[in-house]
């Protein structure tokens, strides 16, 4: 405790003084600490250089002060807990109702005709055969996959287009566009109006 003391009163001295400031070299301080204060001289250690001395001097620290950096990085030690996982619910989509497939069948029919009817170059006499299949593919979708919004596939318009292709066809890639166009327009409102009238 007698070293701790004797060194911060050195140290406040050195503070003191005036001519005392960071750039002050080592021999200068060296000269300034062996100035007289009051009825003590102090000196420092010749065999000492003033860097180590430093260095050895006891640094008094309150607990509460010491801050530890944060990391810059988090990983899964930063964690000491896993965040609690939210259950889900999965949504169950309602089963598909023959009764809106057979009559969304029909409207998709007449529609998809009164579309197809303006490109006669390019489907001639092959339009009714052309808007048969598609609507034959669309039924089979309806009665057995679709079971509202949400539930509308891309897989039956493709279908549309490999079945016209491979019947020969015109018009494939036409057809199946159209249909899938009407389709996203139209079906899902069907839908939840066919429910709303009917008090589901």
């Amino acid at each position: 405790m007698r070293n701790i003391l004797i060194i911060q009163v050195c140290l406040a001295y050195l503070l003191r003084s005036p001519n005392f400031n960071s750039r002050t070299p080592a021999y200068a301080s060296h000269q300034m600490a062996s100035a007289p204060l009051g009825n003590l001289i102090f000196r420092s250690p010749t065999a000492v250089p003033a860097r180590k001395a430093i260095a050895d001097c006891a640094i008094l620290r309150s607990a509460s002060l010491i801050l530890r950096r944060p990391p810059l990085f988090y990983t899964r030690e930063t964690f000491s807990r896993p965040p609690k996982a939210i259950p889900s619910r999965e949504y169950v989509y309602p089963d598909p109702i023959p009764q809106f497939a057979s009559a969304e069948t029909q409207k998709f029919r007449a529609e998809l005709l009164k579309k197809l009817s303006k490109e006669k170059e390019t489907f001639g006499n092959d339009l009714h055969t052309v808007v048969n299949v598609c609507a034959e593919i669309f039924s089979e979708f309806l009665h057995k996959d679709y079971g509202g919004p949400g539930t509308l596939l891309i897989e039956p318009f493709t279908d549309m287009m490999v079945a016209l292709k491979e019947k020969n066809l015109p018009g494939a890639p036409l057809a199946a566009r159209a249909s899938l166009l009407w389709a996203q327009d139209y079906v899902d409102q069907d839908w939840e109006d066919w429910n709303s009238r009917s008090g589901r």
